[in-house]
């Protein structure tokens, strides 16, 4: 690859052991600036770990992180959050008693500058503040296409439009780098190529995806380069093109019917 690259995430080495078990053996990934990256690999692969590790969720044993030409260590969860890194669950993690809009607003929230003393006192800062949030929330809920619910608990919402309010959510925080752990999980064709088209759009509006999915059609048809996991080592790196035709991961990962 060329040195003039535009990387905004370099992750190198990275090591994770939990007791005797090695989930994560020198782990290394580049993600250019504006692409959509794919981490692909069977059910125990180590995708999980590996974006816990990122996102702060799980100390890792070694390795040096970079994100946008600084260095920094993903060791608690709301520092990952301001340097730049949002990112949503296998399994979906909404408040379901708040409203959609509410939701998306706790993510926008990570913004805010008005700190504990405005909140309390409601100063004019706070209240100017928390009328941008909620205006910056209403502008998420209809690029997610969630208009019509912003009204809405959230656990009402089906399960295809939770998973776009967790995105919205991400987004509210205005992240560098997005991390979306299987959005496509549960839902149904229709309800994919909506997610496509929404994934797509991010990423032309400047957003940059780190994405782990089973979905190898979509991971194949989206995504700029594709890393492939097995056992916790990496097995294969590179264009969607190359992944396919690479014969470990067709022996590991993707079978025969995809030579």
């Amino acid at each position: 690859m060329s040195d003039n690259r535009d990387l905004l995430l370099s992750v190198k080495g990275v090591n994770k052991r939990f007791g005797g078990l090695q989930a994560l053996s020198d782990i290394s990934i580049e993600i250019e600036r504006g692409q959509v990256y794919g981490l692909i690999g069977p059910n125990g692969a180590g995708k999980t770990t590996f974006f816990n590790v990122i996102t702060g969720l799980y100390t890792p044993d070694s390795g040096s992180f970079v994100l946008d030409g600084k260095a920094f260590r993903p060791t608690e969860v709301h520092k990952v959050a301001e340097a730049g890194i949002a990112r949503t669950f296998q399994n979906i993690r909404l408040f379901n008693e708040m409203t959609a809009l509410e939701n998306v607003m706790v993510g926008r929230h990570v913004r805010a500058q008005s700190g504990v003393f405005g909140a309390i006192f409601k100063t004019a800062t706070e209240k100017r503040e928390e009328k941008a949030i909620r205006a910056r929330a209403l502008e998420l809920m209809a690029y997610v296409g969630l208009s019509a619910f912003s009204n809405y608990q959230a656990r009402t919402l089906s399960y295809g439009d939770q998973r776009r309010l967790e995105i919205a959510r991400a987004l509210a925080t205005d992240p560098k780098l997005l991390a979306l752990d299987e959005p496509a999980a549960g839902m149904n064709a229709t309800e994919k190529m909506g997610l496509r088209e929404l994934l797509k759009n991010i990423c032309a509006d400047g957003k940059t995806i780190l994405l782990i999915e089973h979905d190898v059609k979509l991971v194949m048809g989206l995504c700029d380069r594709v890393t492939v996991l097995d056992y916790g080592k990496q097995i294969a790196e590179g264009l969607p093109v190359d992944v396919q035709r690479n014969k470990a991961v067709i022996e590991a990962y993707l079978g025969a019917g995809h030579v």
